[in-house]
């Protein structure tokens, strides 16, 4: 059966809908079927990240010196920069209060991320000259894959992971 130019038209385009809702079942039933696996590879998560470190002493090169190697040290073993950053809190014992540590973290490229300082409860008998840091994230690693940092002195707060 010959068909004129019009009619070939017709029957391409009715073709090329039927092709096009092909399609369109097939990649509704690949999402039913497995709904994140095109997204799951590059799927950001929130992620809190602990650290801890202990000062010399009580003086503001200290504080700048402690914080600067725990923040960096902390970006540097999550694969992390500080674009990636949603909040940082920074504690401090009683026993420091030469420095805000805020003012060094702002020093290593944190100028856009919120940060917040706070003293520690003054237990009896802890450890003393302590910076302690929580960091919110985001990141592709699973909980178990990031890394808790505790330097210095501070490796005794958390000997299971401390580095």
């Amino acid at each position: 059966m010959l068909l004129g130019p019009d009619e070939e038209v017709r029957e391409f385009s009715k073709e090329v809908k039927r092709f096009n809702r092909f399609l369109d079942k097939m990649l509704y039933k690949e999402r039913l079927l497995s709904p994140f696996s095109v997204y799951s590879l590059h799927m950001s998560q929130v992620r809190a990240i602990r650290g801890a470190t202990q000062l010399e002493a009580n003086t503001a090169s200290a504080m700048e010196s402690a914080t600067k190697e725990l923040l960096l040290e902390i970006l540097a073993a999550n694969e992390l920069t500080p674009e990636d950053l949603i909040s940082v809190f920074l504690t401090v014992t009683p026993d420091l209060n030469a420095a805000f540590p805020a003012a060094f973290a702002r020093e290593v490229g944190f100028q856009a991320v919120p940060l917040l300082c706070a003293v520690e409860i003054d237990v009896p008998g802890a450890l003393a000259r302590v910076l302690r840091v929580m960091i919110h994230c985001n990141t592709t690693r699973n909980s178990d894959q990031i890394s808790h940092i505790y330097l210095h002195g501070a490796k005794a707060l958390r000997r299971d992971i401390a580095q």
